[in-house]
């Protein structure tokens, strides 16, 4: 396999006229080595980040060995690039031929839930064909619904049982699985570790109330990635802040401690060159948009970090939006994305941090998102783990919780 350098090795030797995805494996590596090596517990890759096949399998030879699949596609890939994968079905609303094949076929012993209807479902279609006996090995993890108040995209809403329900299904639950756990989700991109003690304090009161066994705690995603504008701080802060609270709840002393990062184990793998068809004052008309890779950039603002791939460019940065190839107004980005001033039409642009939801997302409308994949040497844009991101010196902080 061919390695290029970097982005402008790529448009030197390529001149592509279509989208190219620069994947950087051994960033993606670097992540899973330090979640792995860090986190104090044990750590589930949120598979709908980026179920692409190399990188789940670089993901795997990093040390990651569970994953969180989030729908019987997800469960399927997983299982045919890794057999011996320890998979859970985190999805907190399934359908029963989900549910089944996900635990006869495919060995998924660990399935999330929110609600009595949900425990239910979980357990009838998982009776013995022909006995029907109730399955005996079920590991259920109870979902909280906990505020987002602190990340930029809220997952509060949809899923999570309340903290006055939460008590009695912990307790149904208990009665119906091997091993109870209790899940909940901060949101996307959290930018500060507080978000996750807020969590963990409704969990020690849902289990207080509960007065069950409690064998896992999952604290799910939510850990940031850096972009312009959105810079967290260090990973260690969260981890440290997590392991803190999580040695204080009344759980099971050999009780485990989980994470599901998707979008920090994934955002430094990919970055994309893209190619300017027009210029109109300060909008650049490019090649990819809002139903390819840069979803975010159009539907939540997210600003991704940027440079233009040419020599001859001499004048300082500006603000530009981008407009993408389709012919729907929708497909716009506002930014700003920092740019030379004397960009123009064929002008070539690397956009980074895509490796989390960006290629995952992209789409056929309007006949666009073609785009050839290729590996590159360089380091992502932003990262959170290459060193530069350090700690700030604790002395003469006082903790207020």
């Amino acid at each position: 396999m061919h390695i290029y350098p970097d982005a402008l090795a790529v448009v030197r030797d390529l001149r592509p006229d279509e989208p190219v995805i620069l994947n950087r494996p051994h960033a993606a590596r670097r992540a899973a080595r330090f979640f792995v090596e860090k986190f104090p517990g044990k750590v589930l890759y949120a598979v709908k980040a980026n179920p692409a096949p190399d990188l789940i399998r670089v993901l795997w030879s990093a040390g990651i060995t569970h994953f969180d699949v989030a729908s019987i596609a997800e469960v399927r890939l997983v299982r045919d690039l890794l057999p011996e994968a320890v998979l859970c079905f985190m999805h907190p609303v399934k359908t029963p031929a989900a549910i089944r094949e996900a635990y006869f076929a495919h060995g998924v012993r660990t399935f999330s839930l929110d609600s009595v209807e949900e425990l239910e479902k979980i357990v009838e279609a998982c009776r013995h064909p022909v006995t029907r006996e109730a399955p005996r090995d079920l590991r259920l993890c109870v979902r909280l619904r906990v505020s987002s108040e602190y990340s930029e995209l809220s997952l509060a809403s949809k899923f999570g049982c309340d903290l006055v329900q939460a008590p009695a299904l912990l307790q149904q639950a208990r009665q119906h699985c091997d091993w109870l756990g209790v899940c909940f989700h901060v949101g996307s991109q959290a930018m500060t570790p507080f978000a996750f003690v807020q969590a963990l304090d409704r969990t020690r009161a849902a289990i207080a109330e509960a007065s069950v066994v409690i064998d896992m705690i999952d604290v799910g995603g939510g850990f940031p990635s850096a972009y312009p504008g959105l810079e967290p701080p260090p990973m260690e802060d969260y981890f440290a802040i997590i392991a803190r609270h999580f040695e204080a709840l009344p759980i099971a002393y050999n009780a485990e401690l989980w994470c599901e990062p998707g979008r920090a184990l994934s955002a430094e793998y990919s970055s994309m060159i893209v190619q300017v068809n027009k210029r109109r004052g300060e909008e650049l008309y490019i090649n990819d948009g809002a139903y390819g890779a840069l979803y975010d950039a159009a539907h939540v603002a997210w600003r991704f970090p940027v440079r233009a791939l040419e020599d001859d460019l001499i004048e300082d940065d500006q603000d530009f939006a981008f407009y993408g190839p389709t012919c729907d107004d929708a497909d716009y980005m506002k930014g700003p994305f920092r740019l030379p001033a004397d960009i123009q039409a064929g002008d070539y642009i690397e956009i980074g941090m895509l490796g989390a939801y960006g290629a995952a997302m992209k789409t056929g409308f309007n006949g666009y998102g073609a785009a050839a994949v290729v590996t590159v040497a360089d380091e992502p844009m932003m990262s959170m783990f290459d060193g530069s991101r350090q700690r700030e010196a604790a002395d003469n902080v006082v903790s207020l919780r």
